[in-house]
């Protein structure tokens, strides 16, 4: 009694719609063709496929019309990821009879959805749609899966250009290599390698590579501080390469790796970089992490926001993107779910927000593509809403699972993780120039080193790049405390004003005109001397603007005023000079005139803005102080200033 029920149990797995017999009989009345058919039954219940593969051929040479022979090898093929050969059964049942099962048609269709074959796929999806009183879930699959044939027919016509090249044996080794990371100036490569043993299948560390000579060097691993004994995946570097986030999950025992504490499942942490070493790790509290699965996290150039993957709740689907602000005291704000614009029913991962602050690129199955996890690009407008995302295209996607891409800070190149033939083992890490349409907005960045002035010392100090235009910060980070190194992306087309400031020193600024630069790929270079506070200390300010021979301030020179305003409220004894120097051109009478009403100018502002005017005093030069010599354009625009004297602390 129990046998003919577990025969029973399956058969109803089989097959959905039972019209066609009453229980209990076949479409063959052949006995020994039965009888074998009913023995793979057995077998395929106790798992045994060998045997059951060998009753069902015999069933089959018994009775060449029997069906539901064909059925099962169908759903053992299937199980065995042997899909061309479950693909044969169902087309021989077909054969036999295209009406004893509408849903064979069905499961027809995703197995050929799932090895590329689309055309057929269409006609088998548009066959069982035609049929009455479907199941609403499989309905809804097969519509959705029509959308995707139909997408990638029309891709496969037009494919994208796409020519991937190995990143060689500095990289890749007979072990799976994924999740790549890369510094903003391409200098430093971060990546996951399944370091797997006979012991165990998965032991991830990261590895890390620098380039020399345009080549990237043979990696090595990042370091006991971050390597532990369990796993470590999903890396994320700081645009500058000062941060790291990674994610560690709870192994068997409930730790999350040596001295890792972590609140259930997955979990981010992150460590920050001291000198050429990381300091300590740490989770990232209980705002980003739960006890549900938190993983894959990208975090913006500007320091400001975490993006990152997650089966919490509030979800859209089975894993959705979300993301959390970064505020002013340093903690971080409740994750908010990216929307439905970019979340759906299905799963979406690998999410990797490019240094321009805009673009972000993720792996989805719930959008219409070529049917797997396919890789998308959306962008985010001026008012914070993100784009309708673009299918990255055939054959960037294929019919497969894409995931884990990465784009470089150009735009231009783009990495990712594939097992195709020619690899060094498994999974390897390949690089391919990103075609022109799903590109991201252009950057570049200014990398240095930060040092005090007299002792040479690096220090860690701390960076503001400001939207002059809105007087807005819009990127936030801090120097390398044990190097000073640092470095800060710039998206094109506008103009900023830097400021770097430490607890002693005067603060330093810079200014960067975008909007009108030729080469904007072209990275800014430079070191910042900070002076520490002593009386005869000077600093130029940078980002005051005046109008071409005139003493009214710009609107874009608020933003750097009120970054001195705000450091004299915190030296609140210091006293200082301000002073307005021009170039050699025009009548010296006028221009010195021209330099103390623009000195006044700063003066007043500060004086309106709550400086004591006791503290400050205010004279003009004009040209007797240039810093260059006044014989070409660049050099007089670098005499025409306006600086500040520490005449008393």
């Amino acid at each position: 009694m129990k046998n003919l029920l577990v025969i029973f149990l399956t058969l109803i797995a089989l097959f959905s719609c039972k019209a066609q017999l009453p229980p209990g009989e076949y479409t063959s009345t052949n006995k020994k063709a039965i009888s074998l058919f009913e023995s793979a039954l057995k077998s395929y219940n106790s798992r045994d496929d060998k045997s059951a593969i060998s009753d069902l051929t015999k069933a089959i040479e018994k009775d060449p019309n029997f069906i539901e022979p064909h059925f099962l090898l169908a759903q053992i093929y299937s199980e065995a990821n042997q899909k061309q050969q479950a693909i044969d059964e169902y087309v021989k049942a077909l054969e036999i009879n295209p009406k004893f099962d509408k849903k064979t048609f069905y499961n027809l269709a995703n197995l050929e959805a799932s090895i590329g074959k689309y055309a057929e796929a269409k006609k088998d999806y548009e066959t069982y749609l035609k049929y009455q009183n479907l199941n609403p879930d499989a309905k809804e699959h097969a519509e959705r899966q029509l959308a995707n044939c139909n997408f990638a027919i029309d891709a496969m016509k037009n494919p994208v250009p796409f020519d991937p090249k190995n990143m060689g044996e500095g990289i890749n080794s007979q072990y799976d290599e994924y999740f790549p990371a890369v510094t903003a100036d391409e200098q430093t490569f971060l990546y996951t390698r399944n370091n797997r043993t006979e012991k165990m299948d998965l032991q991830e560390d990261f590895l890390i590579s620098k380039k020399a000579n345009g080549v990237w060097q043979k990696s090595s691993l990042i370091g006991s501080g971050i390597n532990t004994n369990g796993n470590e995946g999903a890396p994320c570097l700081s645009a500058d390469g000062q941060i790291l986030f990674f994610v560690a999950c709870a192994e068997m025992d409930g730790g999350y790796g040596p001295n890792r504490k972590g609140y259930g499942s997955c979990d981010v942490f992150y460590a920050q970089k001291v000198g050429e070493n990381w300091g300590k790790t740490y989770n990232l509290g209980p705002n980003i992490n739960s006890k549900f699965f938190e993983s894959q996290p990208s975090f913006s150039a500007d320091g400001k926001t975490l993006y990152f993957v997650s089966n919490r709740l509030g979800g859209v689907g089975s894993t959705d993107i979300f993301y959390s602000s970064l505020g002013e005291d340093g903690g971080w704000s409740a994750p908010r779910n990216l929307g439905t614009k970019i979340n759906t029913r299905g799963k979406e991962e690998s999410v990797y927000i490019h240094p321009d602050g805009k673009t972000i690129y993720f792996g989805s199955d719930g959008h219409v593509g070529m049917g797997g996890l396919d890789l998308y690009v959306s962008r985010m407008n001026d008012k914070g809403d993100w784009s309708e995302p673009v299918n990255l295209g055939y054959p960037i996607n294929t019919y497969g699972d894409e995931n884990s891409v990465m784009v470089g800070a150009t735009g231009d190149v783009a990495y990712f993780a594939s097992n195709r033939v020619g690899g060094s083992g498994g999974l390897d890490l390949y690089k391919f120039d990103l075609y022109e349409a799903v590109r991201p907005g252009k950057i570049t960045y200014v990398k240095g080193k930060v040092y005090d002035v007299r002792s040479k010392q690096p220090l860690g100090a701390h960076f503001e790049l400001i939207d002059l235009a809105t007087g807005k910060p819009v990127i936030e980070s801090d120097a390398n405390s044990g190097n000073g190194e640092f470095l800060v992306c710039l998206p094109v087309d506008k103009n900023y004003a830097l400021n770097v400031s430490h607890p002693g020193y005067l603060f330093y600024s810079e200014n960067f005109a975008l909007t009108e630069l030729a080469d904007k790929s072209k990275p800014f270079l430079m070191d910042v001397p900070m002076q520490p506070i002593d009386t005869g200390s000077v600093i130029e300010l940078k980002n005051v603007f005046f109008e071409t021979a005139k003493y009214d301030l710009k609107p874009e020179s608020k933003a750097e005023l009120n970054k001195l305003v705000a450091f004299l409220n915190v030296n609140k004894t210091m006293k200082g000079e301000l002073s307005g120097h021009t170039d050699n051109v025009g009548d010296k009478k006028m221009n010195m005139t021209l330099s103390l009403n623009r000195a006044k100018a700063v003066y007043d502002y500060l004086v309106a803005n709550g400086i004591d005017a006791k503290r400050l005093t205010y004279k003009g030069f004009g040209d007797t102080r240039p810093k260059v010599k006044n014989d070409s354009d660049v050099n007089r625009a670098i005499n025409r200033r306006t600086e500040f004297k520490v005449t008393g602390k």
